[in-house]
């Protein structure tokens, strides 16, 4: 059976230049690659001096016949069901809640005489301060 042809990938580049990336990828198949992988762009580990220690099919044929597809499972054998004994029905006990504090008005709290819009003042650049500041500014 014949093998299907993959399309090549072209790209046209902003200048208007065209790239065929494929042809680009096998060209520099046995370059190192960037880093410290120890590989080529291709997937051959690296030896000393980017000498080619292992092929990427003999590194692919080890992790292939080295790692299991699933791992293992032990069956587990359960105990056989026993019939409980029905508890006894026992009242329950309700909680009471008690009551939460209530906050004080601000009316309250404040002496009758006080007003409180007197304690602040807002200057011209609309920050508030106490009016002997704003008093001492102006001078």
């Amino acid at each position: 059976m014949p093998m299907k042809q993959q399309g090549r990938t072209i790209y046209k580049s902003m200048q208007g230049k065209q790239i065929d990336m494929d042809l680009l990828r096998q060209r520099n198949e046995l370059t190192p690659a960037v880093g410290n992988a120890q590989v080529n762009a291709r997937g051959d580990e690296l030896g000393p001096g980017g000498k080619i220690i292992r092929k990427k099919e003999d590194v692919l044929k080890d992790y292939y016949e080295n790692s299991s597809s699933m791992p293992e499972e032990i069956a587990v054998k359960r105990a056989p069901k026993q019939e409980a004994a029905p508890e006894p029905v026992t009242e329950k006990k309700t909680k009471t809640r008690t009551a939460t504090p209530k906050i004080p008005d601000v009316a309250s709290v404040v002496p009758e005489g006080k007003d409180l819009t007197d304690d602040w003042v807002e200057d011209d650049d609309g920050n508030f301060v106490k009016p002997e500041d704003l008093a001492k500014k102006e001078d």
